[in-house]
């Protein structure tokens, strides 16, 4: 099992960059693939990026592609999202999510095993 706490989320303006952590306790990292989701208020929570178990392999949503970047550093059993050109469409508490894989390169949109608590980012105008 694996626990996930999420930081650096906050109130930026519009244009501006924020960068997320999320640092993870328990089993191996390195065995977990990645994910971030995020859910904005009276919406479904949707699918952000993926990164794979080594970080080799990374994938993102239309909406944030090209303008967020997802990373690992499997030492500091923590995964990031580095977020720029942030739109108030971008507002939303933002989760990370881990899946356990043997698969090294596999990348997921879906089937997460463990979550965060969430961090939230709102973005003005």
């Amino acid at each position: 099992q694996v626990q996930l706490v999420e930081s650096g989320g906050g109130l930026v303006q519009a244009g501006g960059s924020l960068r997320l952590s999320c640092a993870a306790s328990g089993r191996a990292f390195s065995t977990y693939a990645m994910g971030w989701f995020r859910q904005a208020p009276g919406k479904e929570r949707e699918y952000v990026a993926a990164i794979s178990r080594s970080g080799r392999n990374t994938d993102y949503s239309d909406s944030v592609k090209g303008r967020f970047a997802i990373s690992r550093e499997n030492a500091k059993n923590t995964v990031y999202l580095q977020m720029s050109s942030l739109s108030p469409e971008d507002t939303a508490v933002y989760y990370c999510a881990a899946v356990y894989t043997v698969v090294a390169g596999a990348l997921y949109s879906r089937n997460y095993d463990y979550w965060g608590q969430g961090t939230q980012v709102t973005v003005s105008s």
